[in-house]
């Protein structure tokens, strides 16, 4: 895509009439995100432990 088309878009989208529905989508975004992100540091963050309890025990 072009830089300047998605500039375009960018403001054409932060001066829309529409502001409240679009800090809504926006905040809805961020939480989507947060969730993601919770689920994968809890998923990779268990075998993460593991792994360096591992460690510390070929190193004692």
């Amino acid at each position: 895509m072009d830089f300047q088309l998605i500039v375009s878009w960018v403001q054409a989208r932060l001066h829309a009439e529409e502001r409240g529905a679009a800090l809504v989508e926006y905040g809805l975004l961020v939480a989507l995100i947060a969730v993601v992100c919770l689920v994968v540091l809890g998923t990779v963050g268990t075998s993460i432990s593991a792994e360096f309890s591992k460690i510390a025990a070929k190193l004692t």
